[in-house]
């Protein structure tokens, strides 16, 4: 079948093969893993400063209303991404997967927001510089945030390339390797609500 010029099928990328559409997942999975230990490494300083003191932290135990918020924002987007990427896997839908991750940006500004609600409020009791909690805590949940961020921006250029046309049911590894970086970004804020928010109010705590 001839291709008729400057139609949408000149702007697709070509098909990728199954061989490709592995390496692309696994490259991700891989990057993925890298993140993973940095942050576990994280966490394992936060326990080991935990464990050398009796009282954690130092003065009051932190409030975790925002992070509960911010926690259901994530799970919330994390669905919608799903939702989105098997609308376009399943079915070939693409203007599912289009409100789909359009919706999860918008949730991914949420965030955005409220951690920047929950940071001014924070730094009027808790400094960077104040002890060690304060330390772990703002590098924990800032390099976080920059993650959420490298997200928003895969999802960004996933988004328009799906508006402009370039995924259907047979081309669609950019989407799952953007929703799958973005279901990282959400466990890893699991872990960090539990750790960072939660334990101190069972462990060395006021």
């Amino acid at each position: 079948m001839s291709v008729v010029p400057g139609s949408m099928q000149d702007v697709y990328p070509p098909t990728t093969r199954p061989h490709e559409r592995g390496r692309g997942i696994w490259g991700m999975w891989l990057f993925i893993g890298t993140e993973a230990m940095l942050f576990a490494l994280l966490f394992f300083a936060y326990f080991y400063l935990m464990a050398s003191r009796t009282q954690w932290p130092l003065e009051k135990d932190p409030s975790y209303s925002y992070a509960l918020i911010l926690l259901a924002i994530l799970l919330t987007s994390s669905f919608v991404a799903s939702w989105a990427e098997r609308g376009i896997k399943e079915h070939g839908n693409l203007g599912r997967l289009n409100v789909g991750l359009g919706l999860t940006l918008l949730l991914g500004i949420a965030f955005l927001g409220v951690q920047y609600i929950e940071y001014q409020h924070k730094l009027k009791e808790l400094l960077p510089t104040d002890h060690a909690y304060g330390s772990v805590f703002y590098t924990i949940t800032s390099l976080h945030l920059a993650h959420v961020i490298v997200g928003m921006l895969m999802l960004t250029f996933v988004f328009a390339r799906g508006l402009a046309g370039h995924f259907n049911k047979e081309r669609h590894l950019a989407v799952k390797n953007a929703v799958l970086y973005w279901h990282f970004v959400d466990v890893v804020w699991i872990f960090i609500v539990s750790i960072i928010y939660l334990s101190p109010h069972f462990y060395g705590g006021n």
